[in-house]
């Protein structure tokens, strides 16, 4: 078996700081669906999306090439 290079595929500060705010948005979403769901989606709906966004946050934040940025808003939003 031969030793493969990993490149590891690090995102420039201005894309690291776009993913950031994408999460920011997602912990929001996730805040507002679980204290205040819209009237016009139902239970299932709501649990997809807040699903879908756990999920983006629990991939996001494993993510190795973060630096010092606060995942506190989204560890907690991901524990709900």
């Amino acid at each position: 078996m031969t030793d493969e290079n990993v490149v590891l595929d690090v995102p420039s500060t201005e894309e690291k700081a776009q993913h950031y705010s994408a999460m920011q948005d997602s912990v929001n979403l996730i805040d507002e669906m679980r204290t205040n769901p819209p009237e016009d989606m139902t239970d299932e709906e709501v649990a997809d999306c807040i699903s879908r966004n756990v999920e983006h946050l629990e991939i996001m934040v494993a993510k190795e090439w973060w630096g010092n940025e606060d995942m506190t808003a989204a560890n907690a939003a991901i524990a709900g």
